[in-house]
Protein backbone atom coordinates (compact mmCIF):
# COMPACT_ATOMS: atom_id res chain seq x y z
CA UNK A 1 0.00 0.00 0.00
CA UNK A 2 2.78 2.38 0.95
CA UNK A 3 4.85 1.63 -2.17
CA UNK A 4 1.93 2.42 -4.50
CA UNK A 5 1.48 5.78 -2.77
CA UNK A 6 5.20 6.52 -3.28
CA UNK A 7 4.95 5.56 -6.96
CA UNK A 8 1.91 7.81 -7.41
CA UNK A 9 3.62 10.77 -5.74
CA UNK A 10 6.81 10.35 -7.78
CA UNK A 11 4.80 10.05 -11.00
CA UNK A 12 2.88 13.20 -10.13
CA UNK A 13 6.09 15.05 -9.32
CA UNK A 14 7.63 13.87 -12.60
CA UNK A 15 4.61 15.12 -14.58
CA UNK A 16 4.73 18.50 -12.80
CA UNK A 17 8.45 18.85 -13.57
CA UNK A 18 7.69 18.01 -17.21
CA UNK A 19 5.07 20.75 -17.39
CA UNK A 20 7.44 23.22 -15.72
CA UNK A 21 10.16 22.37 -18.28
CA UNK A 22 7.67 22.75 -21.13
CA UNK A 23 6.51 26.12 -19.78
CA UNK A 24 10.12 27.29 -19.53
CA UNK A 25 10.84 26.26 -23.13
CA UNK A 26 7.73 28.00 -24.44
CA UNK A 27 8.64 31.23 -22.66
CA UNK A 28 12.17 31.09 -24.05
CA UNK A 29 11.05 30.40 -27.62
CA UNK A 30 8.43 33.13 -27.66
CA UNK A 31 10.66 35.74 -26.05
CA UNK A 32 10.03 38.78 -28.23
CA UNK A 33 12.24 41.23 -26.41
CA UNK A 34 14.25 43.17 -28.97
CA UNK A 35 16.74 45.05 -26.90
CA UNK A 36 17.43 46.06 -23.32
CA UNK A 37 16.65 49.74 -23.85
CA UNK A 38 13.88 49.16 -26.44
CA UNK A 39 15.29 51.52 -29.09
CA UNK A 40 14.35 50.35 -32.55
CA UNK A 41 13.04 51.48 -35.92
CA UNK A 42 10.48 50.00 -38.28
CA UNK A 43 10.88 49.01 -41.93
CA UNK A 44 8.54 47.10 -44.19
CA UNK A 45 8.54 45.00 -47.35
CA UNK A 46 5.94 43.65 -49.80
CA UNK A 47 5.98 39.91 -50.54
CA UNK A 48 3.84 37.90 -52.95
CA UNK A 49 4.08 34.78 -50.78
CA UNK A 50 5.14 34.71 -47.13
CA UNK A 51 4.70 30.96 -46.59
CA UNK A 52 4.23 30.33 -42.88
CA UNK A 53 6.07 33.44 -41.64
CA UNK A 54 4.60 34.62 -38.33
CA UNK A 55 4.79 37.83 -36.29
CA UNK A 56 7.65 37.53 -33.83
CA UNK A 57 9.88 35.69 -36.32
CA UNK A 58 13.52 36.73 -36.38
CA UNK A 59 15.05 39.20 -38.81
CA UNK A 60 18.71 38.36 -39.24
CA UNK A 61 21.84 39.45 -41.06
CA UNK A 62 24.59 36.85 -41.51
CA UNK A 63 22.87 34.63 -38.94
CA UNK A 64 22.72 37.37 -36.27
CA UNK A 65 19.25 38.38 -35.10
CA UNK A 66 18.89 42.14 -35.62
CA UNK A 67 15.14 42.43 -35.24
CA UNK A 68 11.73 40.79 -35.27
CA UNK A 69 8.71 40.68 -37.56
CA UNK A 70 6.28 43.13 -35.99
CA UNK A 71 3.14 42.43 -38.05
CA UNK A 72 1.86 40.92 -41.28
CA UNK A 73 -1.05 42.35 -43.27
CA UNK A 74 -2.50 42.16 -46.78
CA UNK A 75 -2.42 45.26 -49.00
CA UNK A 76 -5.51 45.17 -51.24
CA UNK A 77 -4.11 47.85 -53.54
CA UNK A 78 -1.09 45.83 -54.69
CA UNK A 79 -2.37 42.34 -53.68
CA UNK A 80 0.72 41.55 -51.65
CA UNK A 81 1.54 40.79 -48.03
CA UNK A 82 3.06 43.69 -46.10
CA UNK A 83 5.59 42.55 -43.51
CA UNK A 84 6.55 45.15 -40.90
CA UNK A 85 9.87 44.55 -39.17
CA UNK A 86 11.26 46.19 -36.06
CA UNK A 87 15.06 46.50 -36.25
CA UNK A 88 17.25 47.18 -33.21
CA UNK A 89 18.60 50.74 -33.46
CA UNK A 90 22.19 49.60 -32.96
CA UNK A 91 21.92 48.14 -36.50
CA UNK A 92 21.20 51.48 -38.14
CA UNK A 93 23.61 51.13 -41.07
CA UNK A 94 21.65 48.76 -43.29
CA UNK A 95 21.92 50.07 -46.88
CA UNK A 96 18.68 50.97 -48.68
CA UNK A 97 19.41 48.51 -51.49
CA UNK A 98 19.53 45.52 -49.15
CA UNK A 99 17.56 42.38 -49.99
CA UNK A 100 14.96 40.70 -47.73
CA UNK A 101 14.36 36.96 -48.19
CA UNK A 102 12.00 34.64 -46.36
CA UNK A 103 14.08 31.67 -45.29
CA UNK A 104 13.49 28.44 -43.39
CA UNK A 105 15.64 27.38 -40.47
CA UNK A 106 16.38 23.69 -40.99
CA UNK A 107 14.27 21.18 -42.86
CA UNK A 108 11.15 21.52 -40.73
CA UNK A 109 12.03 24.71 -38.86
CA UNK A 110 10.18 27.99 -38.66
CA UNK A 111 10.59 30.78 -41.15
CA UNK A 112 12.45 34.03 -40.65
CA UNK A 113 13.61 37.01 -42.71
CA UNK A 114 17.20 37.09 -43.82
CA UNK A 115 18.62 40.44 -44.91
CA UNK A 116 21.45 40.54 -47.44
CA UNK A 117 23.38 43.77 -47.27
CA UNK A 118 23.52 45.99 -50.34
CA UNK A 119 26.18 48.50 -51.30
CA UNK A 120 24.39 51.86 -51.19
CA UNK A 121 25.72 54.83 -49.26
CA UNK A 122 22.27 55.61 -47.79
CA UNK A 123 20.80 53.62 -44.91
CA UNK A 124 17.32 52.40 -44.04
CA UNK A 125 15.43 54.58 -41.59
CA UNK A 126 12.14 54.48 -39.73
CA UNK A 127 9.24 53.78 -42.10
CA UNK A 128 11.42 52.90 -45.12
CA UNK A 129 10.53 50.12 -47.53
CA UNK A 130 12.88 47.30 -48.54
CA UNK A 131 12.44 47.15 -52.31
CA UNK A 132 14.28 43.94 -53.17
CA UNK A 133 12.52 40.85 -51.81
CA UNK A 134 12.55 37.12 -52.35
CA UNK A 135 9.38 35.23 -51.50
CA UNK A 136 9.15 32.12 -49.36
CA UNK A 137 9.88 28.78 -50.98
CA UNK A 138 6.75 26.72 -50.43
CA UNK A 139 7.45 22.98 -50.48
CA UNK A 140 4.01 22.12 -51.87
CA UNK A 141 4.59 24.41 -54.89
CA UNK A 142 7.94 22.76 -55.60
CA UNK A 143 6.40 19.30 -55.42
CA UNK A 144 3.57 20.35 -57.75
CA UNK A 145 6.08 21.75 -60.25
CA UNK A 146 8.11 18.52 -60.15
CA UNK A 147 4.99 16.38 -60.66
CA UNK A 148 3.87 18.57 -63.57
CA UNK A 149 7.33 18.37 -65.17
CA UNK A 150 7.55 14.59 -64.84
CA UNK A 151 4.01 14.07 -66.10
CA UNK A 152 4.74 16.24 -69.18
CA UNK A 153 7.89 14.25 -69.85
CA UNK A 154 5.93 11.02 -69.49
CA UNK A 155 3.30 12.23 -71.97
CA UNK A 156 6.01 13.34 -74.43
CA UNK A 157 7.78 9.96 -74.29
CA UNK A 158 4.45 8.14 -74.75
CA UNK A 159 3.68 10.23 -77.82
CA UNK A 160 7.12 9.54 -79.30
CA UNK A 161 6.86 5.80 -78.68
CA UNK A 162 3.37 5.64 -80.23
CA UNK A 163 4.56 7.64 -83.26
CA UNK A 164 7.67 5.48 -83.82
CA UNK A 165 5.88 2.30 -85.09
CA UNK A 166 3.78 4.35 -87.50
CA UNK A 167 6.91 6.01 -88.92
CA UNK A 168 8.53 2.63 -89.46
CA UNK A 169 5.46 1.20 -91.25
CA UNK A 170 5.38 4.07 -93.78
CA UNK A 171 8.98 3.42 -94.86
Amino acid sequence: MRSTRTVELSTGLFVLLGFAALFFLVTQITNRELSINGNSYEVYAHFENIGSLKPGAAVSIAGVTVGRVESIAFDQNVYKAVVRMRINSQYNKIPVDSDASIMTSGLLGGQYIGLTIGGAEEYLGNGDRIEFVQDALVLENLINQMVATFSRRGEDSEQKSSEAPEAQETK
